[in-house]
Formats: C-alpha cells, sequence, structure tokens
C-alpha cells in the first residue's frame, strides 16, 4: 500500500472514531483524534517482530511510555514506546509476549473534561481504531495489565522471563548519555535519592510478581534504532533541512551588538514555520571565548566585532531531530589567522567523508582522514605556534567521528567501533582547541551511510568561506524586525 494510500486511510479511521465517541454535533477536522502519519502499522508491526525474535519464546516484553506532564505543558512521549506504535497518549504500556507473538496496548479511560479543553486523545475505548491504526492485537485499559500479567500461563513454572528498558526514557529533548548523567547527580542527593522512574517499575514487578526474572531491554531497542528506516531517514532528512535553514538564518543576521538569544530566535522562526514541535536540544551560541565552552546554553551576551561566533542547534521535528553546526565571523569576514584555522577544519571534514561507506569502521575512517590531513599540512603556516600545536593534536584526536543522530541528537546505539551498515546516521564533528586564546573550533554535519557510500545530509549548509560570507552579507530577520525597546511601564512605546 502507498504511503498516501496509508495515510489517506488513517484519516478516515480518525475519523471514524471522533464520529464512536458520541458526539451529536457537525463532525469537523479538530474533532478527530491526533495520529502520527510518517510511519505505517507494517514498519510498527515489523519492529515488533524483531522484539519477538529478541526475547524468544520464553520471553515478554514491558515497555512503559511517558507520564503525563504537569500544568500547561505540552506532552512528549517517550522515544521507545512511539517507536513501537506511535501512540502519544500518556501512561500507556506495550506487553509484547514472545510464546504468541502479540502485543497488548494498554491505556487509560477517556478523560471526557480534559478533551473539552484539549481536544481527542486516544484512549482505551479507541480499541478498534488502534488496533487497525498500530496493528497491535489487543488495546485494553491500564488496570488490565496485573491480570494479564498473570494469565496466559506466564507464571507457571518456568515463568516467563520479563524484558523491560532499564536505560533512562527519552521524552523530549535529552538524550542517554545527559539522563544517566542527571541520575547520578540525583543519587549524590542525599536530600532526593528517588529511583528512577524504571527502577521503580521493577521493583512493582519484584514484589507483586517475583516468579518473573527481569532482563534489560534496552540494548535490543538500541541496537534496532541504529540502523534507520525509509523513513525514518526522511523525517531525519527534514530536521536536517530546517536545522541548516535556522543557521542560515542566524548567519545572515549576526552582527556586532547582536545578542546570541536573538540568533536562537532566528533560528526558532524558521523551525516553528515549517512545522517543528521545538528543540531537539538546547541550542549551543556562543561568541568569542563563550564557544569554548562546548555546551554552553545561557545566549545572554552581545557579540563582538572581530570574533568568530559558533552555533550548534537543531528542531524536533516528529520525534526525531538532527545535529549541525558552523562557525562564523561576527563582522562577516574571516581574519587571516581565523581563515587558516577553518580552513584546516573544513578540509578534516571533507576527509572524513571521503571514506565514510558500509563495512569500514570508525577507526579506518579516522586514520585515512588523519593521513590526507598529514599531506594537507605541507606546507601550510599558522598565525603562532598555540595554533599550529592545536591543527598537529587534531591528527590524533579520535572524536572527530561523533555520535548517532535519530531520535534523540546524541542517539542510541554504536557506529564507532562496529563495521558501518547502510542506515546508519551520525555526525563527523572535527574541532580543534586552543586554549591560550580559549578559541574552539568546529563544524558539524549529519552523515548518512548508504548502500555504497555516504551522503552529506547537511552539506547544502554553507561551508566554504566564500559562501559563508556571502550568506552573513544577506539581509537578517534580527535586522529586518528588530526587537523592541523596553518601555519601562509595560505599555506600547508613545
Amino acid at each position: 500500500m502507498s504511503v498516501a494510500k496509508v495515510r489517506a486511510r488513517a484519516a478516515c479511521l480518525l475519523l471514524l472514531a471522533s464520529a464512536s465517541l458520541g458526539s451529536s454535533h457537525r463532525l469537523e477536522a479538530q474533532d478527530a483524534a491526533h495520529y502520527q502519519t510518517d510511519f505505517t502499522r507494517d514498519e510498527f508491526a515489523a519492529r515488533r517482530a524483531r522484539v519477538y525474535d529478541a526475547i524468544g519464546r520464553d520471553g515478554i516484553a514491558v515497555v512503559q511510555g511517558a507520564s503525563g506532564v504537569p500544568g500547561f505543558s505540552v506532552f512528549r512521549q517517550s522515544n521507545e514506546f512511539y517507536y513501537l506504535c506511535g501512540v502519544e497518549s500518556a501512561h500507556g504500556y506495550l506487553l509484547l509476549n514472545g510464546r504468541a507473538r502479540t502485543t497488548t496496548l494498554y491505556l487509560p479511560h477517556r478523560d471526557a473534561a480534559r478533551e473539552r479543553n484539549e481536544g481527542k486523545m486516544l484512549a482505551a475505548e479507541d480499541s478498534v481504531l488502534l488496533k487497525q491504526l498500530t496493528g497491535v492485537d489487543a488495546v485494553r485499559p491500564l488496570e488490565q495489565m496485573a491480570q494479564d500479567l498473570t494469565g496466559a500461563d506466564l507464571l507457571r513454572p518456568p515463568a516467563m522471563v520479563l524484558h523491560t528498558p532499564l536505560a533512562p526514557m527519552e521524552t523530549g529533548n535529552d538524550s542517554r548519555d545527559e539522563l544517566l548523567a542527571a541520575q547520578a547527580r540525583a543519587a549524590s542527593d542525599p536530600w532526593e535519592g528517588r529511583p528512577s522512574r524504571e527502577a521503580h517499575f521493577v521493583q512493582l514487578v519484584q514484589q507483586r510478581f517475583p516468579q518473573l526474572t527481569v532482563r534489560d531491554l534496552s540494548p535490543t531497542l538500541d541496537a534496532m534504532r541504529t540502523i534507520k528506516s525509509p523513513a525514518e531517514i526522511a523525517v531525519i532528512r527534514r530536521a536536517t533541512q530546517l536545522a541548516g535553514l535556522g543557521i542560515m538564518e542566524a548567519m545572515r543576521s549576526t552582527a556586532a551588538g547582536v545578542y546570541e538569544y536573538q540568533l536562537d530566535a532566528a533560528a526558532k522562526y524558521v523551525y516553528y514555520l515549517n512545522g517543528a514541535r521545538g528543540d531537539g536540544y538546547a541550542s549551543i551560541i556562543g561568541g568569542g571565548t563563550n564557544a569554548f565552552m562546548g555546551h554552553y546554553f545561557r545566549k545572554s551576551d552581545a557579540l563582538r566585532d572581530g570574533d568568530l561566533v559558533l552555533m550548534d542547534y537543531a528542531p524536533d521535528v516528529r520525534y526525531y531531530t538532527s545535529d549541525v553546526t558552523r562557525i562564523w565571523p561576527v563582522n562577516g569576514t574571516f581574519s587571516p589567522a581565523q581563515k587558516a584555522l577553518y580552513e584546516y577544519i573544513v578540509a578534516y571534514r571533507d576527509a572524513l567523508f571521503r571514506y565514510i561507506k558500509p563495512g569500514v569502521t570508525s577507526d579506518e575512517v579516522l586514520d585515512r582522514a588523519a593521513a590526507d590531513m598529514r599531506q594537507y599540512l605541507v606546507g601550510k603556516t599558522f598565525a603562532s605556534p598555540a595554533h599550529k600545536r592545536a591543527v598537529e593534536e587534531g591528527l590524533v584526536f579520535r572524536g572527530h567521528f561523533q555520535h548517532p543522530v535519530g531520535m534523540a541528537v546524541h542517539d542510541v546505539g554504536r557506529v564507532r567501533g562496529v563495521p558501518l551498515q547502510a542506515g546508519m546516521v551520525f555526525t563527523i564533528d572535527p574541532m580543534i582547541w586552543i586554549p591560550e586564546e580559549r578559541l574552539y573550533i568546529r563544524i558539524e554535519d549529519v552523515a548518512l551511510v548508504t548502500a555504497d557510500g555516504v551522503e552529506n545530509l547537511s552539506g547544502f549548509v554553507p561551508s566554504s568561506i566564500a559562501d559563508v560570507q556571502r550568506t552573513i552579507a544577506e539581509p537578517g530577520l534580527v535586522q529586518q524586525h528588530p526587537p523592541v525597546p523596553p518601555t519601562g511601564k509595560g505599555g506600547v512605546r508613545k
């Protein structure tokens, strides 16, 4: 079935679902419950089939969805739950039975009062619709999951093994590495000490069903998410397109006296104008020595003539993101010293991309690119011994080949130290540090491994000196729509 037919069918089913809610007024588009249109039910079913294969006939898997959000926050489903069914209702669970090779989706009951305020939400009462949309075998109210865990001979000796993700849940502009660091900080706080949501779930399972042995499902899901499907690549490509366009708009808006946060605003305009739901991660925009801090996020300083400004930013586009970085001169022209360092970084980027293809490893790519760059440096001069030392140290640095990208900016799975495969998406991020000047130079692009090579998804974003300087010279949003000065009284200036 074509994508267009699948989407048309999904739209019809959603309209039918709205009719079944008992509404007596004329059906409008706003009455339809939301469901994603990027992935077909067959793709979700294939993903769940891989989980069945991984857990085997003696295994069951339970995947938690995200909890509800407080106040006026906008709910975002957990990446793993969305990856397996695409449902964006809070407090959902999936139970995958390896013996029967069936999946049951558990959701809360319909909350009519909340729907009057927020719109239709998929609930347990939408069983028929949800089975048609997602391909799951059954949909039950949330309170029935405990009964189902005791049924179907799951607890009779030998009891089934329960697989559930133990890694922290990604629910927004967060990544596994940052979430683990946050857990460690919380564990170090003697006044907090609360278990993670994943640990709490395991505690409940072991208290209520001691017959079940619990194993970590995260490695299985991580491996699956490492290789992106064509549908996933299409969404990542869109996120990368918007990331690049946002950075280009920031380039145009750059001038001495413009604030770092105003470049963030220019990019955000592009993102939201084109349907992004928010940030893939907090923007990193640092002018001058602020860029030396790799994850600088305050964005409170004005840009200064003669400095470089670094921008690393991408949006959240329907549960997928990107990771693109550029650095450019605030005054629009690279100085000779800046030019020599910047051209080295661009050449290193090109050398790394030259060797990416299926079957090679990150180490092979790094080694071959470094050999090319040694030849590049023959006869090159730099402004100071510190600059020369930095580029030479760059030849042995292994972090130029960076991390996977997908549902998280630092996505799960391994791309370093393993043979590359078609469908892997990761960043190439050549970088150097000059501590004596608190200077950090890098650019970052998104690599997609193809059947016979590699595609630079962000290759359209200006990186040559001529293209960068040309883009900076173009009219920018910040200048066309300057910020409103404060009045001191909270009103409109007279």
